[in-house]
């Protein structure tokens, strides 16, 4: 999966809101619509999405499937987005050093 895929997909407040509720612990369709107040086709369509980007997966357990976070995915996202924390961790050390520069003043 690209990293483009995976902000695309994360572009979703709603599919944010449920990789929010699986990295509490896996779990049912039914436990995700309840505590999203959203409906049950509705979560089904965002799980698929989020399957289809690899940022979950799901396991048979009875007659439900349980779904999990894949964090592969998101540790490449997050390699992806480290230059960007970078670039912005510099323009802070910037803006603090000026902003001491001025009370020293």
């Amino acid at each position: 999966m690209s990293s483009a895929t995976a902000l695309r997909t994360l572009a979703e407040p709603n599919r944010v809101a449920i990789l929010d509720l699986l990295r509490e612990r896996e779990q049912p369709v039914g436990d995700l619509v309840d505590r999203l107040g959203l409906s049950q086709p509705a979560v089904s369509k965002h799980l698929r999405v989020l399957k289809e980007a690899g940022l979950v997966e799901a396991r048979v357990d009875a007659q439900r499937r349980l779904y999990r976070v894949r964090p592969e995915p998101l540790l490449e996202l997050d390699d992806w987005l480290a230059p960007y924390r970078q670039l912005w961790e510099q323009r802070l050390d910037r803006l603090e050093d000026h902003l001491d520069a001025r009370r020293s003043t």
